[in-house]
């Protein structure tokens, strides 16, 4: 054996190159021989695995494909490498290979697979149904067509029932068939044939009472020796009931709609395990005996954990919160074991989403269609009830083990993490702790690391972003030793002030907060003020004149903000240039708007651009700028007033030419009377102040 394998390495390192079918020949000639270490079965599966890949081009310019010269017997060599069995680092690589090889060999691979399976099944050795299940789950989400064509076989389901009830038990074949039926829960077709001709064994499986077992051995031979060998070989295994509750929970988890049952039927039901009865059985798993029982219990839990009472149970329970939490900080990056978590923790803390006017009668339609009734939304999944199960789960220490799976996981993973931690950023409550801990820096790497094809993960991260910001101090935030500045929120929050050109409805709500949470880091220094500028000014313009009040509220006040560096103030509003007269135009035209919010925001940002001469000439000379900065002086609101008499102030007080034009349009505008009349109205010092040195200096100065 060691000589053949010297034999065919020396080929395979030959000087004089082999051909692509002589290369696949004699790695197939290896793998057949067997006899191998682990390490050297997954080289020749690697090397195997890239011919494959790369015969799809190579094969167009140098034909025949390799997949020529692979026969049934070299199929039934690579997929009997997906044997449970077999390490888990070989059937890793043998699941790439069999990938590669149905790319590769189209339809003639689905035959020959499809061949190998009813061989195997239709032999009926223990053996034989271990490698025939074993390589239907692993090629369930490679082929689902394929597979689920080979699963729902007639006469295969039913087949099942028989096999798992034999008296005396092979745990490794339960263990492959309930794998398989795991695996195959992802096919609707395949769930619902399960429904049909599985439910009631996986019932037993799971309900199996071990009394029973002795009453039945001691029942048909009451002499026989109580060994405990025999007893176990009669009894379904522990892992056995829990991959069995697994297939329930996502049975009963994922339920088809069926027509209401007639009610003049007299035929009892059969008692069924219910879905609480499930994850209590999965909850005991995980406290009782984690080491083995992890993989299961979490699958288990993140399909029971759709239903909203399981949710709220599951929230409950401190100890089995917590549990989970250890659980997922101790899973691999990339694993099952790691999706399965996250997603139990999607489930509990997900809020339902804000429907339009025309999808909540749309939905209410529906429900007349479908029940005859009232549409009924569940109380236990709205928002008073995801908000304590977010504070449960937060409590619960999920935060940082967030934040170290972020950094090595999968993009599917990184999409559940940034889903969890955007629905506890809906608690203003906990933003400030969700920025503590780490939340803030996760957010933008995720950003940054997820391509512009996760549109919506991004999305969310950048909303999430959004919210954490405008409830936090960006000095507690970004300032001291911190590693990530200031400017790297920016473009995230940028990202979304636009709405989703994806979406069905524009909601308005993402643009609102990252309007909030710039105007938050816009109130920190000249240097962020300029990153906002050069990044998202032509969004925040556009805002400026949006249909939306409190967007246009939210854009003025980050104006406000931007304004406070006099750079920024003189490049946007003060240069002369038609764009900066266009912009001050819009600014005075809001200062007079309808909305009290608004017209506040504009006229905190006039008081701030005042203080430069050039803002004060564009207002003089347009029509009616005088006048709208008088209105705000007569506002019945102090704070209104006190914006409209720095403004005045502002203008009497400019220098030259400019100060006297200022003051003799104000003149003519009747603005001595309206600051003697907004000096009565108003009681804080400030104010008053302010007016009488605008109205003292209208008066003294020509």
């Amino acid at each position: 054996m060691a000589a053949v394998a010297n034999t065919i390495d020396a080929a395979l390192q030959s000087s004089e190159p082999l051909g692509r079918q002589d290369q696949t020949l004699l790695l197939f000639a290896r793998l057949m021989e067997g006899g191998q270490e682990d390490e050297e079965t997954v080289k020749d599966l690697g090397r195997l695995t890239k011919l494959l890949n790369d015969d799809v081009e190579a094969s167009k310019t140098d034909p025949p494909s390799i997949t020529s010269v692979i026969d049934g017997d070299c199929v039934d060599t690579i997929v009997c490498y997906l044997d449970m069995r077999q390490p888990d680092i070989v059937r890793g690589h043998a699941t790439l290979c069999t990938s590669a090889y149905l790319r590769a060999a189209g339809e003639d691979g689905n035959r020959k697979l499809a061949n190998f399976f009813h061989d195997r099944i239709r032999r009926g050795t223990y053996d034989d149904y271990i490698v025939g299940f074993c390589v239907a789950a692993s090629i369930f989400p490679i082929v689902p067509d394929l597979t689920s064509e080979m699963f729902l076989t007639e006469g295969f389901l039913p087949s099942l029932g028989p096999l798992m009830r034999r008296k005396w038990k092979s745990r490794k074949v339960e263990t492959a068939c309930l794998e398989m039926l795991n695996a195959a829960c992802m096919h609707a077709a395949c769930r619902e044939a399960i429904q049909k001709y599985c439910t009631e064994w996986l019932e037993e499986v799971v309900d199996q009472d071990p009394e029973d077992v002795l009453r039945e051995m001691y029942t048909a031979d009451p002499d026989m020796q109580m060994q405990e060998g025999s007893i176990l070989m009669r009894r379904h295994s522990e892992q056995v009931q829990n991959l069995a509750a697994v297939v329930l929970a996502k049975l009963r988890a994922v339920q088809p709609v069926r027509p209401p049952a007639d009610p003049s039927g007299s035929r009892i039901q059969p008692a069924t395990t219910s879905v609480e009865d499930l994850s209590k059985m999965f909850t005991k798993m995980l406290l009782k005996k984690p080491e083995h029982s992890a993989q299961a219990s979490i699958e288990g839990l993140a399909y029971a954990s759709l239903q909203s009472k399981i949710k709220e149970n599951l929230s409950k329970d401190e100890e089995v919160l917590k549990s989970i939490v250890k659980t997922l900080a101790a899973a691999p990056p990339k694993s099952p074991l790691t999706y399965g978590a996250l997603s139990i923790f999607v489930n509990l803390t997900v809020y339902q989403p804000t429907l339009s006017e025309e999808e909540k009668r749309m939905s209410q339609l529906k429900a007349y269609a479908n029940a005859g009734g009232k549409l009924q939304s569940d109380p236990l999944n709205d928002n008073d009830h995801v908000t304590e199960r977010c504070k449960r789960v937060f409590e619960a220490g999920i935060v940082p083990v967030l934040v170290s799976h972020s950094k090595n996981g999968s993009l599917a993973s990184l999409s559940l993490i940034i889903s969890i931690i955007y629905s506890l950023s809906t608690t203003p409550a906990l933003r400030g702790q969700l920025a503590q801990q780490g939340a803030v820096r996760l957010l933008i790497a995720a950003w940054t690391a997820l391509p512009e094809t996760e549109s919506k993960a991004r999305r969310t991260a950048a909303q999430a972003l959004a919210r954490i910001l405008i409830s936090t101090n960006p000095a507690h935030v970004f300032g001291g030793t911190r590693p990530t500045p200031q400017s790297t929120a920016i473009r995230p929050l940028a990202s979304i002030l636009s709405p989703d050109a994806a979406a069905d409805t524009h909601d308005l709500l993402p643009t609102f907060e990252a309007l909030m949470a710039l105007t938050n880091l816009a109130s920190t220094d000249d240097e962020t003020r300029r990153n906002i500028t050069r990044t998202a000014w032509a969004d925040i313009e556009d805002l400026l004149l949006s249909s939306n009040a409190r967007i246009t509220t939210a854009a003025v006040e980050l104006v406000c903000n931007i304004v406070q560096s006099p750079a920024e103030a003189i490049s946007l509003y003060g240069d002369g240039t038609p764009q900066a007269q266009n912009r001050l135009h819009v600014l005075v035209a809001l200062a007079d708007a309808e909305d009290v919010a608004t017209r506040s925001a504009a006229g905190g940002g006039l008081a701030s651009l005042t203080g430069h001469e050039a803002v004060v000439r564009g207002i003089v000379a347009r029509e009616r700028g005088v006048e709208v900065v008088l209105s705000l002086c007569a506002e019945d609101r102090e704070d209104l007033r006190h914006r409209g008499a720095v403004v005045v102030y502002n203008m009497v007080t400019a220098e030259g030419e400019t100060g006297k034009l200022a003051r003799e349009k104000l003149r003519a505008a009747a603005g001595v009377e309206v600051l003697m009349e907004c000096a009565k109205k108003s009681r804080t010092a400030e104010v008053v102040e302010v007016t009488v040195q605008a109205l003292k200096t209208l008066l003294e100065q020509t």
